[in-house]
């Protein structure tokens, strides 16, 4: 299992991809709605809050296969919100 802090820094790296998606998509698509590209990025920053802060709070510490589920889990769910992300981009 990957150290919390390397949990962390993913978090972060997935959110700065969905704020280069969109710059990319505001810069190459001169008629995107803005607004729904700023919608974006503020679900992009409320998920790295949300993450870095499931991150930071998990029960069980003393029973590490419960650990390693919630962590499981906690990534499972990271990766579908940035795919949920980046397709509500694409279709922009």
């Amino acid at each position: 299992m990957s150290s919390i802090r390397e949990l962390k820094k993913d978090i972060h790296f997935l959110t700065t991809e969905i704020f280069a998606e969109c710059y990319v998509k505001q810069f190459i698509k001169e008629d995107v709605d803005k607004e729904k590209l700023a919608q974006i990025m503020v679900d992009a920053v409320k998920m790295e809050n949300e993450f870095i802060s499931r991150t930071n709070h998990y029960d069980a510490k003393d029973n590490p296969k419960l650990v390693k589920e919630y962590f499981k889990k906690l990534r499972h769910d990271l990766y579908q919100k940035y795919i949920e992300l980046s397709e509500s981009i694409e279709k922009l």
